[in-house]
């Protein structure tokens, strides 16, 4: 890092440090992080205090104080409320480990996480007032008002979760969507102990009570409940099956690991046909093929391929990102990035929490960044 002359500690300071010795180390210390912080924001910014410039990212929003135990005493720093804005995943997170923590179903090595995260041990009084916050700010968002949807977004994932004694899977269900301006967005989340229809149809219909209209094509897997309740409350509106999720289905029906390369290509050649027409006469040569050597493969073929097809009715230039829930698997990536730390939450509100703080960044960064397909 280059040195900078205007960060040599002032002299006045030096003189307290020989005159007091230890004892203004706190205090220096809280000038020095302060001022540093000062001028992160400043660069975050791209101004200095009060400059009006059009290189200016965003705006200062106040301080906000900080206390920090330390091996030599508390210190209260001024936090500028400009560097905190993209934190809720890292505050929810270490709200989840405060939780476990605070309810002794934790270990050591978790005590000391949240004891490094949060400054101090975290008492349940902390614990409380700080999940409220939080709390009041995700059900806010979770809650929000939507509008016209053109393309609709499902698919869930797993999350250990502690019950009555026990380690359970709880469901995680997650809607995205592409509105008519575009842009990508998360519309909502769930969190339960299942995965069933109840819990699908539940989710969805929430989804509707809060706006969501004008869904043209709905992309998502093939899971029975998701499928059942997609029918009760979305009924007629066409439904593209994950063409990622149907290859991978195929292997199951691959009668020899030597096929599994040749058949992967031929549902390639399937999906990149130029047209409908053209992936319906490729299916029928691809089934024919199979119908000796892989009748079971050729059967699921038949009754499967079909349902990944939906794709050629829309804009050539969506499809690419219309025939697969893939956008939903990274967003998946981000959140087990998050939750693997947490591993076991100790119940479903504290894995909700974490989920819709990551969640509700990513639908922000979405939002605010470039246009996803053009209508």
């Amino acid at each position: 890092m280059t040195y900078q002359d205007h960060f040599t500690l002032p002299a006045e300071l030096l003189e307290q440090v020989a005159e007091q010795g230890l004892g203004f180390l706190p205090e220096l210390i809280r000038i020095v992080v302060n001022t540093a912080m000062q001028a992160e924001r400043e660069e975050h910014l791209g101004v200095e205090p009060y400059e009006r410039s059009t290189r200016r990212r965003g705006h200062a929003n106040g301080f906000k104080p900080k206390t920090v135990t330390t091996r030599m005493a508390p210190i209260t720093f001024d936090v500028p409320q400009a560097l905190e804005k993209g934190l809720r995943s890292e505050r929810a997170l270490m709200l989840a480990l405060a939780e476990m923590y605070v309810q002794g179903v934790s270990t050591r090595k978790v005590a000391a996480i949240t004891e490094r995260l949060c400054g101090s041990a975290v008492s349940a009084t902390q614990f409380s007032r700080a999940a409220t916050l939080l709390d009041e700010v995700l059900e806010s968002w979770r809650n929000r008002p939507l509008g016209p949807i053109v393309y609709l977004y499902l698919d869930a994932r797993y999350e250990k979760v502690r019950m009555d004694g026990q380690i359970r899977d709880a469901a995680v269900l997650i809607a995205s969507g592409v509105n008519p301006e575009g842009k990508r967005l998360i519309l909502g989340v769930s969190v339960s102990l299942g995965e069933q229809e109840i819990h699908w149809r539940e989710f969805l219909q929430s989804l509707v009570e809060r706006g969501l209209t004008d869904v043209k094509l709905i992309i998502s897997d093939a899971h029975t409940g998701l499928q059942a309740a997609r029918k009760a409350v979305f009924s007629g509106i066409p439904w593209q099956r994950c063409q990622f999720h149907l290859q991978q289905n195929a292997s199951q029906y691959v009668p020899r690991q030597s096929m599994k390369r040749e058949v992967a290509a031929d549902i390639r050649a399937i999906f990149n046909a130029p047209g409908r027409e053209q992936a319906e006469a490729q299916l029928r040569l691809i089934v024919e093929k199979y119908a000796k050597r892989a009748s079971r493969l050729a059967d699921w073929m038949e009754g499967n391929i079909p349902e990944g097809l939906t794709v050629f009715a829309f804009p050539t230039d969506h499809r690419r990102r219309i025939r697969t829930v893939n956008s939903l698997e990274r967003v998946s990536q981000e959140i087990r990035r998050r939750t693997r730390v947490a591993r076991i939450f100790p119940n479903e509100a504290s894995c909700l929490r974490l989920v819709s703080a990551v969640l509700m960044e990513i639908s922000e960064t979405w939002e605010t960044g470039r246009i996803y397909l053009s209508f």
